[in-house]
Formats: C-alpha cells, structure tokens, sequence
C-alpha cells in the first residue's frame, strides 16, 4: 500500500536515548529540559533571526491562541482554500470568517481582494501558505498596516521554508507550524506558534500555559497547549535526520516533474524568492472527473493519494459564505501524489503511468 505520505520514524535507538533521559531526569511534562533542547535546535535550525518559539502540542492550538489575543471576536478574512483547521479555530473562537478567494496559480488568498472584504467589524487576517508556498506577504502586511489590522499566518506546511532570504516564520504577527506525523518534521503530534513581538510572545507564552505566572497566580486566560517530554524526544531524534528528509522528498519530486505528461495536468507556481521544502506534491487536473477517475485507478492498485484541500471551505455547513469560483474548482479538481522520502522510482513511475493511463 502507497500512502499519500509516510511518516518518517527515526531509528529507535535514538528515540531510546531521548526517552532514557526523560527516565532519568523523571520529568514527563511541563517544558522539561528536552523541550527547552529542542526549542532551542529549531530556532537555530530554522536561523530564527526575531522571532522566538514556542512548541505546543499539535497545530490547532497555536491558531486558537493566536486569534484569541488579535481578533477580539471579529471578522476574520480568511481564505477558503486551507485545512478545515484553519476556518474551525475562527468558528471555535467566536469569530466570523470572511472568505477572499485565492489565486489560480499560486493557490494562496488573493492578496488583491482583501481590501474589499474588509468592514469595520475587521480584526484580522488569516492566511495560509499553501503547500509551502507562501502568500504575497509583502502586499498582505501593507493592507494590514493601512487598516490596522493583525496578521496571523497558517504556516501548517512551512518547516523549513524560506522567503526573501529569511525563514518564513519570521512573518506576519504570530505564524504556526503544525509538527503532525504527517509532516515534513514531526514530534508524532504537535506544532508551534512564532512570533517576534516580546509582549506578544509574553501573551502567548501565559496563554498555553493555562495563564501560569507561577504556581499559585495567573497573568490571565489560558488554556493547555504544552507538550510532552515524549514528544519532544521525537523531535529531538527526527530533527538530525532532516537534510535526508528533504533530499529524499526533492529527489521525488524531481522524477514527479520529469514523467509526468504536462499535457493535462498543471503545477503550482511557487513565489519568486522562496526556497521550498518538498512538502507536497498537488497537482490539477482538467477536470473533476479526470480527477475522479485517476483516483479509482490508482485505488485499484493500493496507490492512495488525497484529495487536499476539498472542499473548498466555504461550502462546509458551520462556515458556509459567498460563492468562492475560483478555490471551488481548484478544489474539485486538485490531488496530492505520494510523496515521502524513499518513495522508490519504480513506484512513481508507475504512479505517472496510472494517470497517464486514466
């Protein structure tokens, strides 16, 4: 069976090693030293310049706090093509999500149609950079500054990705990054919030923290978003290995580009200035019964890619908004490729045969 992705296990010895530590230190939870370790190897993995880190247990939770702090219940402009968690957290904290559509190429919000959704009841925005491939972040932060509105990025895919020479989570008020299984770097579950503003960062710190300022007073609201020692031996151990991780990813795609027929498919366009991280493989087809069609063929032979992101969001019951044209065709119409690092050749040829077959 060929998974859309595959999760990347470190070899256990390693994993051992972290968790004897744990053993030893007899310290489960509650920023152990491992987590204290691990913060500070992906702030200089990442080369983190401002912003600094916090590391919580999964990818939701960072986007929740982040609107809880910025949007003061308001409208938040979003776009319709992301993970159901991204809208589900504006929904989850009393907030309104006001679709703008994305563009066709890029896939991200279309930064020229924000500053029409925007009212007087607008606190926010929430973009996600698709895929790893970041939104026009420069024309977002000038429509934000002009309005005096926050910014919160949904980097959910971006670990490692750079824009403009600097790592993507240097932008935007607070970004996230979700650290699931499923991702490029993983800690089994998990994610982070960035930011480069101190106060900011002092809110959000508090705030996973169950509002914490010490063990018998509190600096406000929180709620619990730390992580466990467990999961940060995961990190700790997946974290060496992650210049096999992505050359392995690259190598696929790079076979992925070179056989597949161009013909009636289409690929993303990454923005000029960003080195990506091989994340993930969409592609578009021409149509959604092509789509339809290939999957069924490729199911039969135990291949299963995923239909990521569908629907478009804007269509779901507890969100549902204005027609969105352009996220709701891309919508029906894209599917992400196996992709992991030692995905074989041989498999994706015949992925690219099946679909060329279809």
């Amino acid at each position: 069976m060929i998974n859309v992705t595959k999760t990347f296990f470190p070899p256990i010895a390693e994993y051992q090693a972290q968790v004897q530590r744990i053993w030893e230190n007899q310290w489960l939870t509650n920023r152990g030293a491992l987590l204290l370790e691990l913060e500070e190897q992906l702030t200089e993995y990442l080369a983190l310049q401002q912003s600094k880190i916090i590391v919580m247990n999964n990818g939701t939770i960072p986007i929740q706090i982040a609107l809880k702090l910025l949007a003061n219940g308001g409208e938040v402009i979003t776009t319709p093509f992301s993970y159901v968690a991204t809208t589900a957290a504006i929904v989850w904290e009393n907030c309104t999500p006001v679709f703008v559509d994305i563009h066709p190429d890029f896939l991200t919000i279309d930064e020229t149609k924000i500053e029409a959704a925007i009212t007087d009841k607008t606190t926010c925005i929430l973009a996600t950079h698709v895929f790893g491939n970041p939104c026009n972040i420069e024309a977002i932060e000038t429509i934000a500054q002009k309005h005096n509105l926050k910014v919160i990025y949904d980097a959910a895919h971006c670990f490692g990705v750079t824009y403009q020479g600097k790592s993507i989570f240097e932008y935007g008020d607070i970004c996230t990054c979700s650290f699931h299984a499923t991702k490029l770097f993983h800690t089994g579950e998990g994610g982070a919030l960035f930011t480069k503003d101190a106060d900011l960062f002092h809110q959000c710190f508090y705030s996973h923290n169950f509002g914490h300022n010490g063990p018998l007073d509190f600096h406000g609201l929180g709620i619990n978003g730390k992580i466990s020692e467990l999961q940060a031996a995961m990190g700790l151990s997946v974290l060496p290995h992650m210049k096999e991780i992505v050359n392995g990813r690259q190598t696929a795609v790079n076979y992925y580009n070179t056989h597949l027929d161009w013909n009636k498919l289409k690929k993303m366009q990454l923005r000029e200035e960003t080195i990506w991280n091989y994340s993930y493989y969409p592609v578009l087809f021409e149509s959604e019964a092509d789509l339809l069609a290939t999957q069924q063929l490729l199911n039969q032979e135990q291949i299963f890619p995923r239909r990521y992101f569908y629907p478009s969001l804007n269509t779901v019951e507890f969100s549902k908004g204005e027609c969105m044209s352009i996220s709701e065709s891309i919508s029906s119409r894209v599917l992400c490729l196996p992709l992991y690092a030692g995905l074989k050749r041989d498999v994706i040829l015949s992925i690219c045969n099946l679909i060329l077959e279809a």
